[in-house]
């Protein structure tokens, strides 16, 4: 078990992202011409989806903090933490820091580093174990986390190397153009989250993967609500790419709900 100054820090790392990712999603108008970058509305209230995700994940695993459940989900937090870190000190010369939300932002993704660095540090020297227990793992139940990783990590890996102008970075898949900053974070969010499913090649506790399922879930909810209330955006007949933006969240996010209610959520 880590610590808990870790635990602490994970619920600050909920807290933070939980105001922030508020914010953007409930006045991503108002809130989009003063972020720290240039983005639109519909950008704005995603990354808000992604915010209150992160809340969520946060928040349900510090609850829980069995490290052998919430190992993956922190993986995948941790990292989310640092990459867009990274992402932000690569475009430091983009960025807008004259607004609060901007500043709320940085301080979001800073308590979010911080608790990975504690993490870190108590995983060193305590080594928390993560034996199995409990009901495993079938194959057939983990292939799906197999197609996931590969889908997604291309995703990821596309976001963080395509240059501009090149497929499905032109509304192609998500209905607006984006900025090389934009895309570098939502390929930054996608690879974190193909990383954080890659325990499942080998984990074999059905607990530890309902877990990351339901932790994850709000990414899933919040960011699939926010493409509805902007599906004005898309045009599905001249990009039918959109089509994919929204297939890949239903199709994972509908059969998770089956599965929640036979096997439960990994408490």
């Amino acid at each position: 078990m880590l610590s808990n100054l870790s635990r602490s820090l994970t619920f600050a790392t909920a807290l933070f992202y939980g105001l922030l990712g508020a914010a953007l999603f409930i006045l991503p108008e108002q809130l989009a011409p003063v972020f720290a970058w240039k983005v639109t509305a519909f950008m704005t209230m995603t990354i808000g989806g992604w915010c209150l995700g992160n809340a969520w994940l946060a928040f349900i695993s510090a609850w829980r903090w069995d490290w052998k459940r919430i190992y993956p989900a922190m993986i995948y937090l941790w990292l989310f933490g640092f990459s867009q870190m990274l992402v932000l000190v690569s475009f430091r010369d983009k960025l807008k820091l004259e607004h609060p939300i901007a500043w709320l932002y940085l301080l979001a993704l800073a308590v979010n580093v911080i608790a990975a660095l504690a993490a870190s540090v108590d995983w060193m020297r305590i080594r928390p174990s993560h034996a199995f227990s409990g009901q495993a793992l079938t194959f057939r139940q983990r292939w799906p986390a197999f197609a996931f990783v590969l889908f997604v990590g291309f995703l990821g890996l596309y976001g963080l190397t395509a240059p501009l102008g090149a497929p499905g970075t032109n509304g192609g898949i998500f209905p607006e153009i984006m900025s090389l900053f934009t895309l570098r974070s939502f390929g930054a969010f996608y690879f974190c989250l193909a990383l954080g499913a890659v325990p499942f090649f080998w984990e074999k506790n059905l607990q530890t993967a309902l877990h990351q399922a339901f932790s994850a879930y709000g990414l899933i909810f919040f960011i699939t609500l926010a493409g509805f209330i902007y599906i004005g955006l898309f045009d599905f007949y001249a990009r039918p790419g959109g089509l994919a933006y929204f297939g890949a969240y239903l199709i994972v996010g509908i059969p998770l709900l089956f599965v929640f209610r036979r096997y439960g959520t990994g408490g």
